[in-house]
């Protein structure tokens, strides 16, 4: 609670606010959700683009894992199936698994973050996105949460814990 006070008066002092980057919208003022994208309940999210789907894990849930150190991903040419687990994700904190929020073929995977798992904490959008699959069943998509809705589950499960 400190924290975030301390963090709230820094960036009223700094005239930082989340207003000034309309493409964002801000969870708990820490956890960034980007509008445009889809996201599931186990904090994965998807960018659908033409024939391609890129996914990774949030902001949010790369914020509740702490420093990442190790990423496991499939091969490209796998198939990955909604809800399933396809890869994990280790930090300082604990190791968990990474669920497909569609199904589809892999069609690419970020190997660099073999070489840098952080760049999930750094940028979990661009720089650490995990997989790229060709969707399956590109209807899926529609179950998910856009941003609105992401917020509010974030908000609603951390209030909750």
């Amino acid at each position: 609670m400190a924290l975030r006070m301390w963090a709230s008066s820094t960036a009223n002092a700094l005239k930082i606010s989340c207003a000034s980057k309309p493409y964002l919208s801000l969870s708990r003022c820490f956890s960034t959700v980007l509008d445009g994208l889809k996201y599931a309940e186990s904090h994965e999210w998807v960018k659908h683009e033409g024939s391609v789907a890129t996914i990774g894990i949030t902001d949010h849930a790369q914020d509740h894992l702490g420093e990442v150190v190790f990423v496991e991903l499939p091969e490209p040419g796998g198939s990955v199936s909604k809800g399933k687990g396809f890869g994990a994700v280790e930090s300082v904190k604990a190791t968990s698994d990474i669920n497909s929020p569609i199904s589809g073929e892999i069609v690419e995977v970020n190997s660099k973050l073999s070489e840098a798992p952080g760049m999930i904490n750094s940028s979990p959008y661009e720089e650490g996105w995990m997989i790229k699959v060709k969707p399956s069943s590109p209807s899926e998509l529609e179950s998910l949460m856009g941003s609105k809705e992401y917020t509010k589950f974030c908000e609603e499960e951390d209030a909750s814990h």
